[in-house]
């Protein structure tokens, strides 16, 4: 990280507000990342602290559009969702402009999230979080395997406790069970999906299906033997779960030159992406398997990115297996990028996107980081990763603007950072403005709380990673390493 701060114009951030406001969306971010590493969000344990977060996600989402709420009060539906889901409907920033409006009946659309939520691992149904263009992205995990199902506690649900569902259950004939139980909760995650219509799901496991002790605990749409979900374009796009950025920290946080092992025994998932949607991209698909991190996340986002653009009217859904480490990375940077070309959430500065997405693409949709194992900690590192990332992703060849952007050189300084250091950069591109402010709030945020370990001590004693170089150029540390 440089340690002169990049600035942006106020064209770019939507208008910069006065330094004690931007000292308090700091502290406010701050407390957030602070509450995220410690805590994961539960629907029915909700705190003071929570509830405040919850509602100026509600503010934030109001500034830009007309929305309706999913009611998921104490987590009835998902335990790990938000209590009051946002459904957008429409741009309302300018209400003289051409808008697209929702035909969605949020009553129906309730209706069918009660009835599809055991279709998927941990009944994290499919849920609408970014309104491009009238078009939905929606998020979700994979679907649930029989082991998943059978073992679940709200599975009456479904068959309201009848005989005929009793029967259906406890079948003689096994493999008509399941297929009779597949039909019925399958049936009702497609007809979700067709009411959103989204059109396109995007599958992120490196594993047809998730098998733990010997079970097939989750599933895959691309594996549904019933070919359920034939009417969808499916992509298969396999990428490293949390646990590969132990790699990340390990290598001080540097993400060049790190490539995923696609020979282990579990990575059965090839990559599969329709012709229609690779003839356009100059990526060459047959090396993924030879990208490093930075390289595989960077063609993977102009791939999702092409796809909300190639459609007017079909949207698009991203999972992973669970829903809540590899899916809010796309999701947050798919946000922040159409952010960025003022496609969403045009009002909003740095320091309100950042904390939107944190709050509700990360926090508030379950993500668990708080270090009592190693696989939530490495959760924490895929998050930290995901922000630092938008370094690799402020080119124009990521803007869904159809002309390069008017380049000027920025003069103010983004809210939340120390306003004694001024930008010795050259011209910036308004998209570019945009994210380097973003990632730099939160390099700032992040150093003040959480911060970042060495693997190693470097030969100087001090930690060779970004954040530490970050930190002591804006004078938030003197020396040592961050803890």
């Amino acid at each position: 990280a440089r340690g002169a701060m990049m600035a942006a114009s106020p064209s770019a951030a939507g208008g910069f507000s006065a330094s004690g406001l931007s000292v308090r969306k700091s502290e406010e971010i701050e407390s957030l990342i602070d509450l995220f590493s410690k805590t994961q969000y539960r629907a029915k344990e909700v705190t003071h602290r929570v509830e405040v977060i919850e509602k100026h996600c509600l503010e934030l989402f109001a500034r830009d559009y007309k929305y309706s709420v999913i009611q998921n009060s104490n987590g009835d539906v998902c335990g790990h969702y938000p209590r009051q889901i946002v459904f957008l409907e429409y741009e309302c920033t300018d209400v003289e402009k051409d808008r697209f409006e929702s035909t969605v009946q949020i009553s129906k659309l309730q209706d069918l999230v009660n009835r599809s939520k055991l279709a998927r691992c941990r009944g994290r149904f499919v849920c609408p979080v970014i309104l491009y263009n009238g078009k939905h992205i929606c998020r979700s995990s994979t679907l649930a395997g029989w082991g998943e199902l059978y073992g679940r506690t709200g599975y009456n649900y479904i068959f309201s406790g009848t005989a005929h569902s009793q029967k259906l259950i406890f079948s003689k004939n096994k493999k008509n069970g399941d297929s009779q139980l597949f039909d019925k909760v399958r049936g009702h995650d497609i007809k979700l999906l067709r009411y959103l219509s989204v059109r396109y799901i995007c599958d992120l496991m490196v594993e047809n299906k998730k098998v733990k002790f010997g079970l097939n605990v989750t599933s895959s749409e691309k594996v549904d033997k019933a070919q359920r979900y034939a009417d969808f374009t499916l992509l298969s796009v396999p990428y490293p779960g949390c646990e590969f950025f132990k790699d990340y920290k390990d290598r001080d946080y540097t993400a060049e030159g790190l490539v995923f092992n696609w020979n282990q025994d579990y990575v059965d998932a090839p990559l599969t992406i329709p012709v229609c949607f690779t003839q356009n991209l100059d990526i060459d698909w047959t090396q993924y398997q030879s990208w490093d991190l930075v390289e595989q996340t960077q063609n993977y986002l102009k791939l999702l990115l092409h796809i909300i653009n190639s459609d007017d009217e079909s949207g698009l859904l991203v999972h992973c297996i669970s829903g809540w480490d590899r899916t809010p990375l796309f999701v947050s940077l798919l946000r922040l990028s159409l952010w960025a070309d003022g496609a969403v959430h045009a009002s909003l500065e740095p320091a309100e996107i950042l904390y939107l997405t944190i709050a509700y693409d990360w926090f508030l949709f379950g993500t668990c980081c708080f270090f009592l194992n190693q696989t939530l900690f490495f959760l924490l590192q895929i998050f930290f990763f995901c922000f630092n990332f938008l370094k690799h992703i402020v080119s124009e060849k990521f803007s869904v603007k159809k002309q390069r952007s008017f380049h000027f050189c920025p003069l103010i300084l983004p809210c939340c950072v120390l306003p004694h250091h001024l930008s010795r950069c050259p011209f910036l591109s308004e998209r570019q403005a945009r994210l380097e402010s973003v990632r730099e709030v939160f390099l700032a945020a992040y150093s003040s709380t959480v911060g970042l370990k060495s693997s190693a001590p470097s030969p100087s004693g001090a930690i060779s990673g970004l954040l530490e170089q970050f930190a002591r150029g804006v004078g938030l540390r003197g020396t040592n390493a961050i803890v």
